[in-house]
């Protein structure tokens, strides 16, 4: 069975790896058309969707909220300001970044740790690997997933090996 740590550390940060490369191709794309990538930064798959922005700062805020938070450590806070394709690429760059401060050790073992969360705005004790398999992870695979197709529909030439890496 794959530790606490492959699942959420290993997991994410392939993840966000892949998230990044797909950047690069939308932006190449985008000049290779003569466009500004910026132009990505709003687009969404349907009216009342977020865009790609919100997907991509919920996805990195789940990989690194599920490390603080299993690892004991303080979440930390980052402003979700970004307005550029250059701004977004860099947060999921901070986002590795900071996944790769996170030892094995630091997560292993945390199965059954308590983890507070906020849940319709209270506060709720979850067991750590209810929260990351149910919660994590389910919210990181959605916003990485519709980043992706947000990219594909804008006609960003992506497909499934590019996503899974």
């Amino acid at each position: 069975m794959p530790s606490m740590y492959d699942v959420s550390v290993g997991t994410f940060s392939k993840m966000l790896t892949n998230l990044a490369a797909i950047l690069d191709k939308a932006e190449a794309y985008a000049n290779e058309r003569k466009f500004k990538p910026d132009v990505y930064v709003n687009l969404r798959l349907a009216p009342d969707m977020l865009p790609l922005a919100f997907q991509i700062q919920n996805a990195t805020d789940h990989a690194k909220g599920a490390a603080a938070r299993l690892s004991g450590q303080d979440m930390p806070s980052w402003p979700d300001d970004e307005k550029t394709f250059d701004d977004l690429k860099a947060r999921v760059k901070k986002a590795i970044d900071y996944l790769a401060t996170f030892k094995p050790a630091d997560i292993d073992g945390t199965e059954d740790k308590s983890v507070t969360i906020k849940v319709r705005g209270e506060d709720t004790a979850v067991r750590g690997q209810d929260y990351l398999l149910g919660r994590a992870q389910m919210n990181f695979w959605f916003h990485t997933t519709t980043a992706y197709d947000i990219l594909r529909h804008a006609g960003v030439p992506i497909g499934k090996r590019d996503f899974t890496g």
